[in-house]
């Protein structure tokens, strides 16, 4: 199995943002490879949904890596996996899922730094994150595992009163951990994506989200990544939920053909 590492990090350092399709299962990773996308990502809420669960890890790590594996094994697109907050507790746990990942042929993984306890999410100690990735970079050089590792900080999407300031420290913290990339999911305004980019050593990656702005505008703001997050998923969801109500209302299946 190649190892497409090296492919993955050179799409996030051209002058066109990558846009990455986030699939949760096989049928919409292979929608995405016939459409011309040039690498895969999962979303975990996605998948989460797909599956029964919640998001923020109520999914176990082995029904996770079942959907992971097919994936890899039907597509031949760069795969990288939203990873949630690691699916560890230690560096060397972390490490060791990560491990199995790549194993697989993914290439990539986001973790973030904020954690679900009870149902509520809350970001955790910038410096303490940090340390842990230092860590489990190290554990992963060691063992000669190539993955790009993107830094999720949830500063906006966790609407923090000071999210801007936040992110910024945060950028500055993380961008010497060893890291190929950030995230900031939840983040729209231009000036704030501008802000940003221009702090950050490291390519930023950004999410859909009501009032992101098009494509063209986030390339001259300097972004490199975009996500698609769980939303496309979400809206062909609800186009079902549409379609089915046609049906019932009809009586007939004619509105499908």
């Amino acid at each position: 199995m190649k190892n497409r590492f090296d492919d993955f990090l050179k799409l996030h350092h051209q002058s066109e943002p990558l846009l990455i399709g986030n699939a949760w299962n096989v049928q919409s990773a292979k929608v995405f490879e016939q459409h011309q996308l040039k690498a895969l990502a999962t979303s975990s809420a996605a998948v989460a949904e797909t599956l029964g669960f919640s998001d923020g890890q109520g999914m176990g790590l082995e029904d996770y890596l079942f959907v992971i594996k097919r994936i890899a094994a039907s597509v031949s697109l760069p795969l990288s996996v939203d990873f949630e907050a690691g699916y560890g507790e230690t560096p060397e746990e972390i490490s060791a899922a990560i491990t199995r990942l790549s194993e697989l042929g993914v290439v990539g993984i986001n973790i973030e730094d904020s954690v679900v306890v009870n149902g509520k999410r809350s970001i955790v100690d910038a410096g303490v994150f940090a340390e842990k990735i230092k860590r489990i970079i190290k554990l992963l050089d060691v063992a000669n595992v190539k993955m790009f590792i993107n830094l999720r900080s949830d500063s906006f999407l966790l609407a923090l009163p000071n999210a801007l300031e936040d992110a910024l420290t945060r950028i500055d913290t993380y961008q010497n951990t060893g890291a190929h990339g950030l995230f900031l999911p939840c983040i729209k305004d231009i000036d704030d994506i501008a802000k940003v980019t221009g702090r950050s050593k490291l390519p930023i990656n950004v999410m859909c989200i009501p009032g992101l702005p098009d494509f063209k505008g986030l390339q001259k703001a300097g972004v490199k990544r975009i996500s698609m997050g769980p939303f496309l998923n979400l809206n062909i969801y609800q186009q079902l939920g549409t379609a089915t109500d046609k049906i019932v209302s009809d009586g007939s299946f004619n509105s499908l053909f």
